[in-house]
């Protein structure tokens, strides 16, 4: 019987998806600001969270992932898909984004061969229409690095059997998301990227490749957006990125070269060029560092005997010195530590009060008391 109901949703989908289409064939863009165009699409996205709900509520024993993921999702790939992909722009709904989503957080491996053929039909014209400026299709963006995001964590394997410009792209647009100005879909970016390298790191047969190409361009991606004033909230992520991929380097774990063999001296080290480029990054881009200064901050990021706290106070003593941030309010470098203290200064008052029976109301006890 679900089943059935599962598969009137989709001619319903289906039905409307034609007929927008047609309007917007007959009228051009114009179309989807028409009344009836607009109730078909609110029908179609009601469609879209019913089957939402429907994966998200699936399990065993009535459905088990297996079932759900064999007898449910190839009939929703072509209607959803091939339409999300052919429309316009306009005529895109985000609910798309969402429901693959939700379809990888619940299913995992089971979808993990449907992936490829996901991302061929979302993630290019997503992108596109996400990329051209960061206020358009607010919502695409966000549900986008959802979507992203669940992919990279539970079919992280099915980002290596897309076509090596997909890979590429995935790259680009988790760069794109970093340097973004709005802060959920920077941190989001973040996030997927600290994600993205430990991932790496633990699937040998992809790693070396993937540092040969992305781990040079990534390091001075991840230092510009440190550097550049707009997004100090994001600086525990990028100290802790920072961190990972020089600690990779330094001990050994990368073993092609990140350099083109050709142009570097014999016997030239991964350790001892990245450090060579880092310091000429950091000297052109701040003339007003010494050398002594750049030289100082570049072995300490090196230093694998730093823990996380030593190397965020690292990074804060070295932008401190840096003209564009001497005159900044640089509080949102202590963004971490002053959270930490205000839970300590919070938690204490409470201790306080809950010392006097009657001070706490009766929403702030502990259940277990």
């Amino acid at each position: 019987n679900c089943k059935l109901f599962f598969m009137d949703m989709l001619n319903v989908y289906k039905v409307y998806s034609e007929r927008i289409s047609a309007a917007i064939t007959q009228q051009g863009e114009i179309a989807t600001q028409m009344s009836l165009v607009r109730s078909m699409r609110s029908a179609k996205k009601e469609v879209l969270r019913l089957l939402i709900t429907f994966i998200d509520k699936s399990g065993p024993p009535e459905a088990a992932p297996e079932a759900v993921a064999q007898g449910f999702i190839p009939p929703v790939l072509d209607p959803i898909l091939g339409d999300y992909q052919r429309n316009i722009a306009g005529a895109r709904d985000p609910e798309v984004l969402r429901l693959f989503a939700t379809v990888i957080e619940k299913l995992k491996n089971y979808v993990v061969n449907d992936v490829p053929r996901i991302m061929e039909a979302v993630f290019e014209c997503t992108l596109q229409m996400i990329t051209t400026n960061f206020e358009d299709f607010p919502e695409h963006r966000i549900r986008f690095f959802e979507f992203l995001k669940a992919i990279n964590s539970h079919t992280f394997s099915a980002l290596f059997n897309i076509p090596p410009e997909y890979q590429k792209l995935v790259v680009d647009s988790v760069v794109w998301a970093i340097k973004h100005t709005e802060r959920n879909i920077a941190d989001t970016g973040l996030d997927i990227l600290h994600d993205l390298l430990l991932n790496v790191a633990k699937t040998p047969h992809v790693a070396q490749g993937f540092y040969q190409q992305f781990l040079l361009s990534l390091i001075q991606e991840v230092f510009a957006v440190l550097t550049d004033r707009m997004h100090k909230s994001g600086f525990r992520m990028h100290s802790t990125i920072l961190r990972m991929m020089f600690h990779l380097v330094q001990t050994n774990q990368v073993t092609v070269p990140l350099f083109d063999p050709a142009t570097q001296p014999p016997g030239q080290t991964n350790p001892a060029f990245l450090r060579d480029h880092i310091s000429n990054l950091l000297s052109t881009s701040f003339p007003n560092l010494t050398r002594t200064q750049v030289a100082k901050f570049v072995e300490g990021m090196f230093d694998t005997n730093m823990d996380l706290p030593a190397f965020k106070q690292h990074m804060r003593d070295f932008l401190v010195q840096l003209k564009e941030f001497s005159v900044e309010d640089n509080s949102g470098l202590f963004g971490e530590e002053a959270e930490t203290e205000a839970r300590k200064r919070e938690e204490a008052l409470r201790q306080q009060r809950s010392a006097v029976p009657g001070l706490l109301k009766p929403d702030e006890l502990d259940d277990d008391l």
